[in-house]
């Protein structure tokens, strides 16, 4: 397990093995004890990963169908909403400069008695490049009108949220503002990590092996996007394994492809 992608829950890689090789979304099934199979060679007990399987049922994330003897879980809705949004911003990340324009500041109060909605707001301002500046003030270094808008909206939270887009003052120090929003040092650690821990790796390997190396792979990127905010440049440096770590995620992103679907849809299959 390299050491940038951290100690991921079984939740989370299961999102990611279904929004990396589970095609086409909106109409495949698999098989329950193929994913279960596929996680215990990820390096978790099958106990744990019928749990998260059956968590994410709960949530709506994932659908069950039982076929006799069998179960098969498909993508939800929302999950293939929120894949697609995840694929728009991982593919996408340091794949071009980002110009100085309007920031966007959203300010919530959303009420105790409406926490999931405010926790799922959390995780998706993050991942859309916002930054904490104070309890419930949240900081974009780019124009995210209308995606938050769209975000309140299914949310239902409209109502306990404030949206105003603006430019910071020239007269203050906005490096020392950033890195009060976003942990900028740890940033460029990721990425270090990320390039010392995959760089070595071979677009050759045999299957089961390319599978392992493309999961966690993509795993590890997946949360660039909650980490950086692509800050405009001219204004804060980017940070400089950032272009390293994207190269090296897309080449072998594609090049690990054909073998790991090999391994995926043979362990997935009944």
């Amino acid at each position: 397990m390299p050491e940038s992608h951290g100690d991921p829950g079984p939740q989370e890689l299961v999102m990611t093995l279904l929004g990396t090789y589970v095609s086409p979304r909106e109409s495949r099934r698999v098989w329950s004890g193929g994913l279960v199979a596929v996680l215990a060679g990820l390096g978790f007990s099958d106990g744990a990963a019928r749990i998260a399987l059956a968590r994410l049922a709960r949530r709506d994330l994932l659908a069950r169908h039982k076929a006799g003897r069998l179960v098969h879980y498909s993508l939800t809705r929302r999950t293939i909403a929120l894949l697609e949004d995840g694929d728009r911003r991982i593919f996408s990340l340091g794949r071009r400069e980002r110009e100085a324009g309007e920031w966007t500041v959203l300010w919530q109060s959303i009420p105790e008695s409406r926490r999931q909605a405010r926790e799922r707001l959390v995780r998706r301002l993050r991942f859309l490049g916002f930054g904490p500046v104070q309890d419930g003030t949240w900081i974009a270094p780019h124009d995210r009108e209308a995606e938050v808008l769209a975000l309140l909206a299914e949310l239902d939270v409209s109502e306990h949220a404030g949206l105003m887009l603006g430019k910071p003052s020239a007269g203050l120090d906005v490096r020392r503002f950033a890195a009060r929003a976003w942990n900028l040092d740890g940033l460029s650690a990721r990425y270090d990590a990320f390039v010392r821990d995959f760089g070595g790796c071979s677009g050759d390997l045999p299957d089961a092996e390319a599978f392992g190396v493309r999961t966690w792979l993509t795993h590890t990127f997946r949360a660039f996007p909650s980490l950086d905010p692509e800050l405009p440049v001219g204004l804060i440096p980017a940070p400089p394994n950032r272009a390293a770590a994207v190269e090296l995620f897309h080449d072998l992103y594609q090049a690990l492809a054909p073998a790991a679907q090999r391994h995926f849809d043979e362990v997935t299959e009944p």
